[in-house]
């Protein structure tokens, strides 16, 4: 593949104002083209582009293209910067009424250097927000589609689309399926804006030369209406990539974006060493339907903020993952020690939770035409989610992580919505760890609060996901939850049950039927206010989940809390997995005697305090 940087503009708005600025504060740029002007730490603008694309297994060779009025400058850039003299090419251009244009520009390199190889072509004078992007990153998503690639930003609220080429991407495909060059306002509801950043095919270099022929002016040589024209009237195959960051200086700016530019970007330099990205993902309940929602069943969990994982990340040279103390010990006191905390904790910690979020990430972003910033960060986590008993403690770690990960990326909520975010922490269990799992405790996690979920057949064969319904967390009664202080592995409490489902026992599939009436009931006593009504369904949950699983797969330990509970007459269920009761208690006095008893059960109690994001926005 061969790199082609255009840097043939004739500033002349920039040049004009620096000229008639009375400041003198710029008068040491006076003639200096856009593309070496200074930018943070010494570097020019275009030393940006030239450090992210030489890279001699990337590219077999890299041109710049400049005019006769700039080439001195751009051959003295060169000579200093590395970059071989003899692939500045001149378009002999001097003023901006006799330029050639941008696509010109562009097929004077190919036809005087005989290129017959697949081409990148990027405007040399603008910048990127986070210009060190992963541009092997790039390449592998162009190679991966059969047709031409255009990459795009988001415009942010300040610019108009008016401003740019605006292209309309199918989301599931990321062909480019319309481009409008500076659309009038109302023509299009998109506000993603191409930029002079593109790969093209080898078999479609001769089209540019045809492109040329109808147009006679400079002013119709550009890369919108050569898009244009591409796309709807030659309709080729034509996709699309999103950087997450947007872009600046981009065309004939004035003196006012530069110095804004350099302003905004010293800024962010420095903001971004000094602060660390924090977020946190709190544990889970299920109150109603569980464990139905692993066989296209409904229920309703909460998010509570006793317990959480939290997930710190901070910009870095190198990539690390910081093993915590506790959860992924690496020295132990003896091999008694040792003996001890592997027979209690396990051998898995935290730490290949943050690897394969890491891992899953990158490859989702790859795959949805998402190019990353090359930039290293530090991961560690910290969890107070206590381990096997049926909380969600994993994929709370998994989605504080991703996060951040988004966060420090700038992945929007459309570049990764809500229901898609769910399955992919579920995919990180599942897929890369294999861990058994179900799509409930992520959905809460992700939408957090109390959330009412459908997982239909038909609508997670159709969408890909279920319905997802947040609901009103004022004046929740006193829940509660209780936990075994030394559980037993909570994964195998499901038994064989999915083997039957999936043979078609009626006992079972007439158990998970019922799991979703008695979720809907629960949905409008919760909506009523109706708790009595909402503590009769939790012990309905219960004693169908007894029925289907046997209290030989439960166990002694869950009964030994579902039974604790009944003798203050508390509603109760499992919450998750196994290893814990969730309990809706109507008489708040019996509270303190409860928690006695099941502390001299030897189990851990605490009154649940429900995490509400809208009271914590």
């Amino acid at each position: 593949m061969i790199c082609i940087l255009l840097v043939a503009g004739h500033g002349t708005v920039l040049q004009t104002q620096i000229k008639n600025d009375d400041t003198g504060l710029y008068s040491h740029l006076t003639g200096i083209p856009k593309a070496l002007l200074p930018g943070i730490k010494g570097k020019k603008i275009l030393d940006f582009w030239w450090e992210t694309v030489n890279m001699r297994q990337l590219f077999t060779d890299v041109y710049l293209v400049t005019n006769a009025d700039k080439y001195k400058h751009f051959e003295r850039w060169a000579t200093a910067s590395d970059f071989p003299v003899e692939n500045v090419v001149n378009d002999g251009s001097t003023t901006l009424e006799d330029r050639l244009g941008a696509v010109a520009d562009l097929e004077l390199v190919i036809r005087s250097r005989k290129l017959q190889d697949d081409i990148m072509v990027i405007a040399g004078d603008m910048l990127c927000a986070d210009q060190n992007f992963d541009i092997a990153q790039v390449i592998r998503f162009f190679k991966s589609k059969a047709g031409e690639l255009i990459i795009y930003y988001e415009l942010e609220e300040s610019e108009k689309s008016s401003s740019r080429g605006i292209v309309e991407v199918c989301p599931d495909t990321h062909r480019v399926t319309c481009f409008l060059e500076k659309p009038q306002e109302g023509l299009t509801s998109s506000r993603l804006a191409s930029v002079v950043f593109y790969c093209i095919q080898r078999k479609t270099l001769s089209h540019l030369s045809e492109f040329l022929s109808l147009q006679s002016q400079a002013s119709h040589r550009t890369f919108g209406q050569f898009w244009e024209w591409l796309i709807n009237d030659v309709k080729c195959d034509v996709f699309g990539m999103k950087l997450p960051a947007g872009f600046q200086l981009i065309g004939q700016v004035g003196l006012s974006d530069y110095t804004k530019w350099l302003t905004h970007y010293s800024t962010k330099q420095e903001d971004n060493h000094a602060k660390p990205i924090t977020c946190r993902s709190y544990a889970r309940v299920g109150l109603m339907g569980n464990p139905s929602d692993g066989f296209n069943g409904k229920t309703i969990a909460m998010s509570i903020s006793n317990f959480w994982a939290e997930v710190t990340l901070m910009e870095s040279q190198t990539l690390v993952l910081v093993p915590h103390p506790l959860n992924d010990p690496t020295e132990f006191g003896s091999l008694q020690d040792l003996f001890c905390i592997s027979r209690k904790e396990g051998y898995l910690g935290g730490l290949r939770l943050l690897q394969a979020t890491c891992k899953k990430f990158y490859q989702f972003c790859s795959k949805q035409g998402i190019a990353l910033t090359k930039q290293n960060f530090t991961l560690k986590y910290d969890t107070n989610i206590p381990r096997q008993v049926g909380l969600a403690g994993s994929s709370a770690i998994v989605s504080a992580t991703l996060k951040c990960l988004m966060k420090f990326y700038n992945i929007t909520d459309g570049d990764l919505p809500k229901p898609i975010r769910a399955n992919f922490i579920l995919n990180v269990e599942t897929d890369e760890l294999f861990i058994t799992a179900g799509l409930q405790d992520r959905v809460v996690q992700v939408y957090e609060g109390l959330v009412y979920m459908d997982f239909n057949k038909t609508l997670m064969e159709e969408q890909g996901y279920g319905d997802y319904v947040s609901m009103d967390m004022t004046e929740l009664p006193p829940f509660w939850l209780a936990y075994l202080s030394d559980p037993s592995d909570s994964g195998r409490i499901h038994s064989n049950v999915r083997q039957r489902w999936l043979s078609g026992e009626p006992l079972v599939i007439e158990a998970m039927k019922t799991f979703a009436e008695l979720t809907d009931q629960a949905r409008i006593a919760v909506e009523s206010r109706d708790w009595s009504q909402l503590a009769q369904l939790m012990d309905q949950n219960f004693e169908l989940r007894r029925s289907v699983y046997s209290d030989d797969c439960l166990g002694p330990g869950n009964l030994k809390l579902v039974q604790v509970a009944k003798e203050f007459g508390s509603a109760v269920k499992l919450p998750g997995s196994g290893g814990a009761v969730v309990g809706l208690c109507l008489d708040p006095s019996k509270l303190v005697a409860m928690r006695q008893a099941f502390q001299e059960a030897g189990c851990v109690f605490c009154v649940i305090a429900p995490y509400n994001p809208s009271a914590n926005t």
